[in-house]
């Protein structure tokens, strides 16, 4: 019988993509998640019942057990941007990874990974670095021997990064960004689940992997690439620190006060702290080089998902081809 993995999360940006990397290769996916009938969209990753997602709560002792048991192996890909409700950045990066590990050493799983990021860190003024940091700790405190992956800011079909800028640019001419100068080392999405499927096969090491691509570029930088690939010129203007914390703030309250029903998707002031700090790889980490796997290039996957933001959208290639054309 082929093995099982448990992927906590696995319906998310980055679990979606290692549930169809693990279910190429053969294993049973059991894809952890809040909710059940919004994940049916994994099952076409492999034959029928080879993928299935289940109902798991990282917050609960008995939920983790029922979706971890049977598991040769565990990846939690679980973690949040904006603690709203019951989902604090406590609950779930720190307890709820700690939780993960916890039983799964008690359950005799093989392999655990944990899919964290770079600038996790237990003594960090911001609560999702912090969190991170301590979710980390109770990982290794309880379980050794787990793979932990630190990425920088992650780029795909489905991210929320050059996405949502993007996007942004149909509303102006202007583009706001917070710390254009702040340098991040983005990394594609494949490729951290690459990682991850590494090490849940046994190919890495236990430790701390910190995985980037091959550029590094400021916020205004990465930008300025984006405008391109989608073709369209905009100004991209830095926001104060100081001015983005008091919207952040002012955001934040609006959340507070109405219990979560209205959620800040804007920006939040833990978001603001986060961007003040470089994201790379330390020059002393363990990266994809000590996995054997050579990183994908942003110029070789943007036009492939940011070309609806094209002015001409799809047609923007045959409109470039026909200005070639030759006056009869």
């Amino acid at each position: 019988m082929s093995k099982l993995v448990t992927i906590i999360g696995g319906s998310g940006f980055v679990g979606r993509y290692i549930a169809r990397r693990l279910a190429k290769e053969g294993w049973r996916v059991r894809v952890a998640v809040r909710r059940p009938n919004e994940a049916l969209f994994v099952r076409p990753y492999g034959v029928p019942g080879q993928v299935e997602p289940v109902a798991c709560n990282i917050r609960d002792d008995a939920s983790v057990r029922a979706v971890i048991r049977g598991a040769d192996a565990v990846v939690n890909c679980v973690g949040v941007l904006n603690g709203v409700g019951a989902n604090t950045f406590d609950a779930v990066q720190a307890q709820g990874a700690g939780r993960v590990a916890r039983i799964a050493a008690d359950m005799g799983v093989g392999q655990l990974v944990q899919i964290s990021a770079i600038g996790a860190d237990a003594l960090s003024d911001s609560a999702y670095a912090r969190t991170k940091g301590e979710g980390e700790a109770a990982v290794l405190a309880a379980f050794p021997t787990a793979v932990i992956l630190r990425p920088s800011i992650i780029f795909g079909t489905e991210d929320q990064f050059f996405n949502r800028f993007a996007a942004m640019t149909r509303m102006g001419p202007i583009l706001p960004v917070v710390g254009a100068n702040t340098r991040f080392q983005p990394v594609y999405v494949d490729d951290v689940a690459q990682a991850a499927v590494a090490a849940v096969n046994g190919g890495a090491a236990p430790g701390v992997y910190e995985l980037g691509g091959p550029e590094v570029d400021t916020f205004r930088g990465l930008m300025g690439r984006m405008l391109k690939v989608i073709q369209r010129r905009r100004a991209v203007v830095n926001m104060p620190f100081f001015v983005a914390r008091i919207m952040g703030f002012g955001f934040d309250m609006l959340q507070a006060v109405t219990l979560g029903l209205i959620e800040n998707k804007m920006i939040t002031r833990d978001q603001v702290r986060n961007l003040a700090r470089d994201n790379v790889v330390s020059p002393t980490a363990r990266g994809f080089a000590d996995l054997g796997i050579t990183p994908t290039a942003m110029e070789a996957v943007l036009p492939e998902y940011l070309w609806r933001y094209r002015p001409s959208g799809q047609y923007a290639a045959i409109k470039d081809s026909a200005k070639n054309l030759k006056k009869v």
